[in-house]
């Protein structure tokens, strides 16, 4: 299996080479929008090179555009089209900030003096750059795809889409096998094969959403030109936020577990639809937190670790006895967060329940695949 991550580089031109670079994504900037004018004004055009037929010549001649940037510009503009033409979407793109994609070899190559070597407008320019955290990328056992240049805050980065081959974990080679319950209460509890269990809190996330929510009512209200600029800072600065959080809670739980582990988590891409089986105040934070996002991380870092992810239907994980097996709904008591067997009286965190259910929903699985070879 192919696994592709996103290596994020920092450049660091000169003075000459930033005013380049400026000047080359404000012209893709204006090739992007002409392409999407084109391609609306003429029935929704997702095909590329249908697209190119027809903006190629403006793009080289009107915007300067370097042959693979024009390209490239059709290339964006078709795949946003047939994107919103999937979601049932029928405006116009518009862009506000320029995505320009450079490709490995044709527009950007690195040096044998340790130098990035990016295409311009007016030409190729070779500038440092640093890899910090991104070392691992770049030790020649991955191959380098499509890049992106990003302008903000007045620096460049350079987002380089890094591949790598990488065995599947065979399900005959499963050493260990971790259930993964996701929540509020706590963003996440595991429990493995060895019965250890592992909490990680998620008071504190919930009080730190609770703040992000009061400011933007706040700025909602004022409906001021700088409340807007500070509603779209404040969204932004909770998106790292919450990036963060998934981070390093994916990374500790697949540090934390041996190669060879079967991470088996609960189905949630229906919590959105889910709203009148959580409380109103906690409704907010249990359909807003990034979970898809949380178990992306969680599958490619246990790939890359040679252990995998199987997703499984939760129905019932919160109110089934892991010991003897009872299910009913008054086992679970939400208020106090605590599972009693009304059967066997076993009682437990309710969130380690419903790990240890998916845990053994993995041993299931495991045996079901047995018997079928």
């Amino acid at each position: 299996m192919e696994l592709v991550i996103t290596a994020k580089v920092k450049l660091y031109p000169d003075f000459v080479q930033k005013a380049q670079l400026i000047e080359t994504l404000k012209a893709v900037k204006a090739g992007l929008n002409h392409a999407s004018r084109v391609a609306y004004d003429n029935g929704f055009i997702t095909s590329f090179k249908k697209l190119q037929k027809m903006t190629y010549s403006d793009l080289r001649q009107q915007y300067g555009l370097k042959s693979q940037m024009a390209c490239n510009v059709c290339s964006v503009v078709a795949g946003s089209y047939a994107s919103m033409k999937s979601n049932g979407e029928k405006t116009l793109a518009v862009y506000k900030t320029p995505k320009f994609q450079y490709s490995y070899g044709r527009d950007y190559s690195f040096t044998k003096n340790g130098m990035l070597s990016i295409g311009t407008l007016d030409k190729r320019i070779k500038l440092p750059f640093e890899i910090k955290g991104m070392k691992q990328y770049f030790d020649g056992s991955w191959n380098f795809g499509t890049a992106t240049l990003i302008y903000k805050k007045d620096k460049f980065f350079l987002h380089i889409a890094v591949k790598k081959e990488t065995p599947i974990l065979e399900d005959n080679s499963v050493r260990n096998i971790v259930g993964i319950d996701f929540g509020m209460n706590f963003l996440a509890v595991s429990y493995d094969s060895a019965g250890k269990t592992n909490f990680f809190e998620g008071r504190h996330i919930k009080d730190k959403r609770a703040k992000f929510t009061k400011t933007r009512k706040s700025l909602q209200q004022t409906k001021t030109a700088s409340s807007r600029r500070r509603l779209k800072k404040l969204g932004n600065r909770e998106n790292r936020w919450m990036t963060d959080i998934n981070h390093k809670v994916s990374k500790a739980l697949v540090s934390g577990s041996i190669e060879g582990t079967l991470f088996v988590i609960e189905d949630l891409t229906g919590i959105r639809s889910q709203t009148e089986k959580v409380q109103r105040k906690d409704r907010y934070y249990s359909v807003s937190w990034a979970f898809y996002q949380l178990r992306q991380m969680l599958e490619y870092k246990a790939l890359r670790s040679g252990s995998k992810v199987v997703v499984v239907d939760p129905k019932y994980t919160s109110q089934t006895c892991p010991k003897c097996g009872h299910t009913e709904k008054a086992n679970r008591n939400k208020n106090t967060h605590t599972f009693t067997c009304k059967t066997c009286a076993y009682t437990s965190n309710d969130d380690r329940i419903g790990a240890m259910n998916l845990q053994r929903k993995g041993i299931e699985y495991i045996a079901e695949v047995m018997l079928s070879v």
